[in-house]
């Protein structure tokens, strides 16, 4: 094997390093749109309870329950704290298994 030959598989490797890197970058980006998603369906689900009951629920299940909230509670896991029926509620997101990095 000469130099030729090394040059070009170490090129190739490089190339193959690149494009798995960039194939696991778009996966994460794609994991952290779909958890934004879910969040943004929460906060929304939550913002038609206030604007028609005048009031933040004080619990998930409500929104749940009473305006179809839906998502694959397998998949994310949502902390959804409400101090005040007056106050937005904090939400926060994440998906289970995920790298939270």
């Amino acid at each position: 094997m000469n130099r030729k030959d090394i040059a070009v598989i170490a090129l190739m490797a490089i190339m193959l390093a690149v494009g798995v890197r960039m194939i696991t970058g778009a996966d994460h980006a794609q994991r952290k749109a779909q958890t934004q998603m879910v969040e943004d369906a929460v906060q929304s689900a939550a913002l038609t309870c206030y604007a028609v009951e005048g009031a933040y629920p004080m619990d998930l299940n409500y929104l749940k329950e009473n305006y179809g909230l839906s998502y694959d509670e397998d998949r994310y896991r949502v902390t959804y704290s409400a101090f005040a029926s007056n106050l937005v509620p904090e939400i926060y997101v994440i998906e289970v298994g995920a790298d939270q990095t």
